[in-house]
């Protein structure tokens, strides 16, 4: 049962009535009666919102900062009509709007009602609850009840840098011959003979060539294809560090930062400046991906904190873009330290043949130094291998700041992280390692360009 702000309005009044009546005992009486005579009736009277049926219809899947709706059916096979208000709950970042619906189901009747979704967070948002309340016919009391009805939308990654995929693909067809550039490189697939010019390798030169000719002739040669990148994700604690601007419309973040701060969800009121670096690798990783599938070579993905986390393999270029979006939008960053030797582990079981493979991580000296680097020349030996990461470009900005002490001192502690950043790339590229470090907003078209330089290098 609950009162609406009627009975308070009849509370009000009957107080009144009571200080100006002759006799305040038996007014008193009186009020109070009538009071709760209206209130017994007006329940009797509404209609009961336990037997209400509710089915769910609508979209499973929607990209992040893109909007999709879900129908709710109401269904009323009592005996009195159900009128009143509705409240179909999801959490703060699935971002649902109305609030509240209005809601009037005559007896034996049902109605759709529809409630829009816009997320501001990537994952699977669930459906909490649908409440119900059913107002009397004087509007004084009314009956009130919870449903569970579940609905569960998955928020994909928005692939935002599949805007840099046509300058990229113009690229690779240059390095594929299909323009007049063509890629000169040590590769295993044969394509042409040449005169020899100086600077060429001497270990290229054909000597039946050279002996049917009077020069010096030399084999150039095509990367090969079909070559094997494998996509590692680090989803450990340094993967959940919010860096950049969200790119996020704040039309889409404005309701739900209001609504989670009136609810008191401090965690959720405070819409992020930028998205974790976890989010920005999986940009980045998808851009790889659909460029390295249209080179003909074959993807395969792996998460990993202390375990593996999720794996895609052979899947054809056809689906391998939904197989990689649906498989990351569910994964969230783990608030542990990662476990590099298992992670080398992992990928030597997985990849028996030399491969590409790209690791997303952070370059956190600290981290580095104590888990990768000593477990690295395992891994190098064997592959190709290349890491990206992620910058934070309020370092840069704090790296700039003059003037006061407090912005010197903040300039000190910026030069220091970014020459740990410099020293620690040293110490990858001296064991083979190629790295990759990008602003957010850049990191996928870097990444995409080093995997591109590898191909015309005829390292790939």
């Amino acid at each position: 049962m609950a009162l609406t702000g009627r009975a308070a309005l009849l509370a009000l009044l009957g107080t009144l009535a009571v200080l100006f009546a002759p006799a305040p005992g038996a007014a008193v009486a009186g009020v109070t009666l009538l009071i709760a005579a209206l209130v017994v009736v007006d329940l009797l009277l509404a209609g009961s919102v336990r037997p209400l049926r509710f089915t769910r219809s609508g979209e499973r899947l929607v990209r992040l900062g893109e909007s999709v709706t879900v129908e709710l059916i109401v269904e009323n096979p009592g005996p009195r009509r159900v009128r009143g208000v509705l409240r179909d709950a999801w959490p703060p970042s699935a971002g649902a709007t109305p609030r509240h619906l209005p809601l009037d189901v005559p007896a034996g009747e049902r109605r759709r009602l529809v409630t829009t979704l816009t997320p501001t967070r990537r994952g699977d948002r669930e459906a909490v609850t649908v409440t119900v309340r059913a107002l009397g016919p004087l509007g004084v009391a009314a009956r009130q009840g919870s449903h569970r009805v579940p609905w569960s939308v998955r928020v994909l990654p928005p692939f935002l840098s599949r805007k840099h995929l046509p300058a990229k693909l113009s690229r690779l067809r240059e390095l594929e011959g299909q323009h007049p550039s063509m890629v000169r490189g040590q590769g295993t697939e044969f394509d042409s003979l040449r005169e020899y010019v100086a600077g060429d390798d001497v270990r290229s030169i054909d000597w039946r060539a050279t002996a049917r000719r009077a020069d010096v002739v030399v084999r150039t040669w095509r990367p090969e294809r079909d070559r094997r990148v494998l996509i590692v994700l680090d989803t450990g604690r340094t993967s959940a560090g919010r860096v950049g601007i969200s790119p996020i419309p704040p039309s889409a973040t404005a309701a739900v930062t209001e609504r989670a701060g009136r609810a008191g969800l401090a965690g959720e009121a405070r819409v992020v400046p930028g998205w974790p670096r976890l989010d920005w690798s999986m940009d980045a990783a998808l851009l790889l991906a659909a460029l390295a599938s249209r080179a003909g070579d074959r993807v395969d993905f792996m998460a990993h904190d202390r375990a593996v986390r999720a794996w895609v393999s052979g899947a054809g270029r056809a689906e391998l873009l939904s197989s990689l979006v649906t498989t990351m939008a569910p994964i969230e960053a783990e608030l542990v330290e990662a476990d590099s030797a298992g992670m080398v582990a992992a990928v030597l079981s997985r990849a028996r043949r030399r491969c590409l493979v790209v690791v997303l991580t952070d370059l956190n000296p600290a981290a580095l130094e104590e888990g990768l680097l000593p477990v690295l020349p395992r891994l190098s030996s064997r592959h190709l291998v290349l890491l990206a990461a992620v910058s934070d470009p309020q370092v840069a900005e704090m790296a700039a700041g003059r003037g006061t002490s407090e912005l010197v001192y903040g300039a000190a502690a910026a030069e220091h992280l970014a020459a740990g950043r410099r020293r620690i790339t040293a110490l990858l590229r001296a064991q083979g390692v190629e790295v990759v470090d990008a602003a957010p907003e850049r990191l996928a078209p870097a990444l995409a360009d080093a995997y591109l330089a590898l191909k015309a290098a005829g390292r790939l």
